[in-house]
């Protein structure tokens, strides 16, 4: 290590116990997204204590706080988030809900690196600014509660980075990063691939009529029936899905009102369709709104079809990458860090869509235990999850952002983004919104069927 970087270790080293606690109490006090209010406010308290004047996002939880060095230079934003999963299964739920993928492990760091930052010397050196920055709701869940948020006007976007993009918090921003908690076995601290797949969040309902299931089926629509249809269709399809543009669509079916001596008239899906071009999504979702909105006319039942901007595909900057592989390499050794430049994830997060108007790298770091968003999930290492996890952000940050940032000017002036502005992009995001009722009838039956978003 360089001086630079034991004087790094030292400072975060000193704020260890600040990074336990709140590990240990975020875990705690889950809270699924755009409802993380107990974190939000642990963390202002926190950051406050530290010193910090920070930016509320005001009606959601998250916040932003900017670390000016002095010199000028480029803006890097450090993010960790802040929301959890419902999933009630898990034998430490709270309220139903469990941070099984590792987000409080994320914000515990990132409170370390606000720590660390304020230690004497942290900032030797360095030019820019930095911004540190909570965010919630990376998960793409409660489709439904983030779709009443939208139409009360409380978000404009499903996913907590898009939304602060559209809020303008980005707007300054150079390059970003962030690290997500893994199990990565015992032999490996960090690992990162080159990118992974983007999705499209859909909400259908299929809409029928209710009758008595035993004395009067045949003056019902049944709902559920069109829905499985609709959901076998769509998995015949599935051959027609090319490996390279690694599709995936997964519905839940969310269940019914009625009792069971009642035909449904009301049944409703949420689903993604991933894959790992927007330009794929767009078309394979077609075949997915044809085969669900055929299965609603076999029936003779009408479907609604919502679909979202959900998260664009994220892509990591091999010259990034190979900095950050770097900073791993000299916190723990090589032998303990995974870096595969071809490696592709299926699944998804907003961290694609800042990849796709700057530069970034989200890499992963062990500590956990069990299979993510499963209920054996776990924080086993809390030290290697949170403080190394510290520790590397904080090393990557000196390689930016010290000798003039030179590394981080040459990393944006090379980088070459999907998308040329934030405001292209919300224009590229926006053409996939779609509310239609896909099947209408007239009054003799006849049917009329548009599912496509033009």
């Amino acid at each position: 290590m360089t001086d630079r970087q034991q004087l790094i270790v030292k400072n975060v080293d000193a704020n260890k116990q600040l990074i336990l606690d709140a590990e240990r109490w975020l875990w705690a006090h889950p809270q699924t997204g755009y409802t993380e209010w107990e974190a939000n406010e642990y963390l202002t308290e926190k950051f406050e204590a530290l010193g910090y004047e920070l930016t509320q996002a005001g009606n959601i939880p998250g916040f932003y706080t900017d670390v000016k060095t002095g010199k000028p230079g480029p803006t890097l934003c450090i993010m960790g988030e802040l929301d959890a999963l419902d999933i009630a299964n898990h034998p430490e739920s709270v309220n139903g809900m469990t941070h099984c993928c590792g987000h409080h492990g994320q914000v515990a760091a990132l409170l370390g690196v606000a720590a660390a930052l304020k230690q004497p010397g942290a900032l030797d050196g360095l030019c820019g600014t930095i911004r540190l920055m909570a965010v919630p709701a990376e998960e793409m869940i409660q489709l439904a509660f983030r779709e009443e948020l939208r139409k009360k006007g409380t978000i404009g976007y499903m996913g907590g980075k898009v939304e602060f993009m559209s809020r303008g918090y980005f707007d300054d921003v150079d390059i970003a990063m962030m690290v997500h908690g893994a199990n990565a076995g015992d032999d490996i601290d960090f690992r990162c691939g080159l990118g992974n797949n983007g999705c499209m969040a859909k909400t259908i309902k299929y809409k029928g009529k209710s009758s008595h299931a035993g004395g009067a089926p045949h003056l019902g629509v049944n709902a559920q029936y069109a829905a499985m249809l609709g959901l076998q269709a769509v998995n015949d399809l599935r051959e027609t899905f090319q490996e390279k543009d690694t599709i995936r669509f997964h519905p839940i079916m969310m269940g019914v009102n009625v009792a069971v001596n009642i035909i449904p008239d009301e049944m409703k899906i949420e689903s993604y369709v991933r894959g790992r071009t927007i330009e794929a999504i767009k078309r394979e979702n077609k075949k997915v709104n044809r085969a669900l909105t055929g299965a609603a006319l076999a029936m003779g039942a009408g479907v609604e079809l919502c679909d979202r901007p959900g998260y664009s595909p994220e892509y990591h900057d091999p010259a990034f990458m190979k900095l950050v592989e770097q900073c791993c390499c000299d916190l723990v050794g090589a032998d303990r860090v995974a870096f595969d430049y071809n490696a592709w994830s299926t699944g998804s997060s907003d961290f694609g869509d800042i990849t796709c108007v700057m530069p970034g790298v989200q890499w992963h770091c062990a500590g956990a235990t069990g299979t993510g968003h499963g209920i054996d999930y776990y924080i086993t290492d809390p030290n290697r999850l949170c403080v190394n996890s510290a520790k590397s952000q904080l090393f990557v940050t000196d390689a930016l952002l010290s000798n003039d940032a030179a590394n981080a000017k040459e990393i944006i002036k090379n980088y070459k983004p999907q998308y040329p502005s934030i405001k292209a992009y919300f224009e590229a995001i926006n053409d996939l919104i779609l509310d239609k009722d896909a099947v209408k009838y007239d009054e003799n039956g006849a049917a009329t069927v548009d599912f496509l978003n033009i």
